[in-house]
């Protein structure tokens, strides 16, 4: 089954930002074939409009081909990738050491055997506390 879906330039453009980041969501921590091709695909499928919509000044394409944004357009994406990554560290830091007192506090064995209800509910207490 196909479709066909129509696009404003800036509603492309926004396209573009969404395709470059949701691959690098999906991408940035594997290397070579560990990458997710289905989305590398897509990803270079929405890419390969931009001169439809005369925004080829934002992708460059490689000598093998594949089209990749341009270094400034990359740099403008940046933001979004610092805030996640600001975000996420923050959040990730609050979780783990709210996962070690709760586990100080109860016990590996006790906490291994709670259910997942009582287990999020217990924790949130510690969460709360950081």
């Amino acid at each position: 089954t196909k479709m066909k879906i129509f696009f404003t330039k800036k509603q492309y453009e926004t396209l573009i930002k969404m395709a470059y980041l949701g691959s690098w969501l999906a991408n940035a921590c594997r290397t070579g074939d560990d990458g997710d091709m289905e989305i590398e695909e897509i990803e270079q499928y929405i890419y390969s409009f931009a001169k439809d919509f005369r925004l080829e000044d934002l992708l460059e394409q490689s000598e093998s081909g594949s089209i990749y944004p341009t270094r400034a357009f990359e740099e403008n994406l940046d933001t979004y990738i610092d805030e996640y990554n600001d975000e996420n560290f923050w959040d990730e830091l609050v979780h783990s050491l709210a996962r070690r007192d709760f586990v100080e506090h109860y016990g590996k064995d006790v906490v291994s055997k709670m259910e997942m209800s009582e287990l999020f509910e217990k924790e949130e207490l510690f969460i709360q506390k950081i």
